[in-house]
């Protein structure tokens, strides 16, 4: 749906509103990712979790990206194929392994960091910096808000 000929009473609506923005932004960054690094924005959460977070275990990381167990590993055994992570034994606990960011994790992950800033670039476009910031702000507080009450989080830059 063209959201400039959708109905005036969906275009008042804040969850239309938002839901076309989402859809937009799913589509920028996954083309940009894709076209720039063949990647996933799933791959970039996982990257980006491991950054900020150090060693994790597999489940925690899927916690924290708001994936399923099965996805997560399936994202962990591409990533550690391409060289940009690795798994060890974790030493509390020899039955669970856990994910580390490799340095060629960490330079693709760099590289992820330019390409998912240009898609935001793209999708803000129409914004000034005061509005963006403005904007990441309520969407924070929206996020957060519905986040701690609802236990959900979802991965990926959009």
């Amino acid at each position: 749906m063209d959201p400039q000929n959708a109905p005036e009473r969906l275009r008042e609506l804040p969850s239309w509103l938002l839901g076309q923005v989402s859809a937009a932004s799913h589509r920028i960054v996954a083309e940009t990712l894709h076209a720039a690094h063949s990647s996933h924005r799933n791959h970039y959460a996982l990257l980006a979790t491991l950054a900020e977070s150090g060693p994790t275990s597999q489940a925690e990381l899927g916690r924290r990206i708001g994936l399923d167990r099965s996805d997560v590993t399936a994202v962990i055994n591409l990533l550690e194929e391409h060289g940009f992570l690795e798994r060890v034994p974790d030493p509390a606990d020899r039955r669970r392994n856990l994910v580390s960011l490799t340095e060629a994790g960490s330079a693709h992950l760099a590289m992820m960091d330019s390409v998912v800033g240009r898609a935001q670039a793209e999708l803000l476009a129409p914004l000034d910096e005061a509005d963006r910031a403005t904007l990441v702000s309520l969407l924070k507080r929206i996020a957060a808000h519905h986040g701690t009450r609802q236990g959900t989080r979802h991965g990926g830059p959009g």
